[in-house]
């Protein structure tokens, strides 16, 4: 499969970033840009800042030194109605849906436009519908989050993200407690939306398929560190100890 070209716009950069929670460093002087309709995947062992690295990128969380951009706004100093408007161009897919219980898997895709548009609600329920049918579970409208599984519950997430037709959309663990055949089902949709939307994308993942599939260049973490960042097909042909050990290989 050709993989769309990767324009030379940085919309996300990381300028030595560093966090800490308590005594326990997380991130440290992290440096790492992503260009436009680029697809960043970052792994590495479990507890090493990645899924922090994301929440950085959306605000969720404020480096203790260094800065994060997005499309040149320093997410620590933004102003409110900037990150409003930010956030409408960008989608973050939790690792477990993070659905609200108490609404229908159609009001939870719509909760973002609810929250930050003034559309009628007719064009609501056609985008989230459109959404749905593009994530493949078109019939699951009036479905609860306890009665689908959770392959399911990570499509009506991704249909969340996908909400307000963002051009970034972070992805936290996007495989994590699937089989095989809904994990490459995912792959397949995070590929498809850079290929049709030449979307930018940071994805959080272990599992080596989806990495594979999906990543132009592929960042490993350790000790809150950018140990290693290479093109896909470099990395898993590297002999750096470190990644070795790190998918089951024994060093030559």
């Amino acid at each position: 499969m050709t993989k769309p070209s990767v324009g030379n716009e940085v919309v996300v950069r990381y300028e030595h970033v560093s966090k800490r929670f308590g005594s326990k460093v997380v991130l440290q002087d992290l440096d790492l840009v992503v260009r436009r309709g680029e697809t960043l995947v970052i792994m590495g062992p479990s507890g090493i800042g990645k899924s922090v690295t994301l929440r950085h990128a959306v605000g969720l969380l404020q480096p203790d030194s260094g800065r994060v951009l997005v499309e040149g706004h320093d997410m620590a100093t933004i102003d409110r109605m900037d990150l409003i408007a930010l956030r409408r161009r960008m989608g973050y897919l939790f690792q477990d849906g993070a659905l609200i219980n108490w609404l229908s898997v159609g009001e939870n895709v719509a909760l973002p436009l609810r929250e930050n548009t003034q559309l009628p609600e007719a064009e609501i329920r056609a985008k989230v519908q459109a959404k749905l049918e593009r994530v493949r579970i078109p019939d699951s409208w009036n479905k609860m989050p306890s009665q689908i599984s959770g392959g399911m519950k990570k499509r009506v997430g991704l249909a969340r993200a996908l909400i307000t037709e963002p051009q970034i959309i972070l992805y936290d663990e996007p495989n994590a407690g699937l089989d095989p055949e809904i994990s490459a089902s995912i792959n397949e949709l995070i590929q498809s939306l850079k290929e049709e939307l030449h979307v930018t994308s940071i994805v959080v993942e272990h599992r080596v398929g989806c990495i594979r599939h999906v990543a132009d260049e592929v960042l490993f973490l350790e000790g809150g560190k950018a140990l290693l960042r290479l093109p896909t097909a470099e990395f898993f042909s590297t002999k750096h100890p470190r990644v070795l050990k790190f998918l089951g290989e024994k060093p030559d």
